[in-house]
């Protein structure tokens, strides 16, 4: 309810400090180099939830290096070895989000979904109370997962 009532922080969360490097776990920030992050969604549809993306702040995969894109797939094969490892899902939704209109709040900054799937994950709570239930809270799901990030 924050989210929807408060006020937003000026910037993109996406956007890291260039000098930021490894994770952080104020921002959920799992992993992080001078291409590529993967941090906790915020706002998970499942826990495990991540978004990956481009250091750069790039709008599309067009605009993107060849690097950036090399460095974005293989962390998206990466982050789904890693969860199934430790989150034990039985698969994933994965997506590649370009402008406001393809979901969420962020705008301009190309981003990778990895969302990992349970059987059942869509029931009764989702589909007729239109609440989601997140079995985990958010940085105990961070605290499990950092490690295996920076091995």
């Amino acid at each position: 309810m924050s989210y929807i009532t408060g006020e937003r922080e000026k910037g993109c969360f996406l956007c890291l400090p260039p000098d930021h490097l490894g994770p952080d776990r104020d921002r959920l920030v799992l992993f992080s180099d001078r291409q590529v992050l993967v941090m906790l969604n915020l706002y998970p549809y499942n826990n495990g939830h991540l978004l990956i993306s481009p250091r750069r702040h790039i709008p599309n995969l067009a605009a993107a290096s060849e690097t950036e894109r090399l460095a974005l797939m293989n962390q998206a094969a990466r982050a789904t070895g890693i969860l199934e490892r430790i989150v034990k899902p039985q698969g994933f939704n994965i997506g590649i989000n370009q402008g406001r209109v393809s979901g969420g709040s962020v705008e301009d900054h190309l981003h990778v979904h990895v969302t990992p799937r349970y059987l059942g994950d869509s029931n009764y709570m989702t589909v007729i109370g239109q609440a989601r239930v997140i079995s985990e809270h958010i940085l105990a799901t961070y605290d499990k997962l950092v490690a295996a990030f920076n091995e």
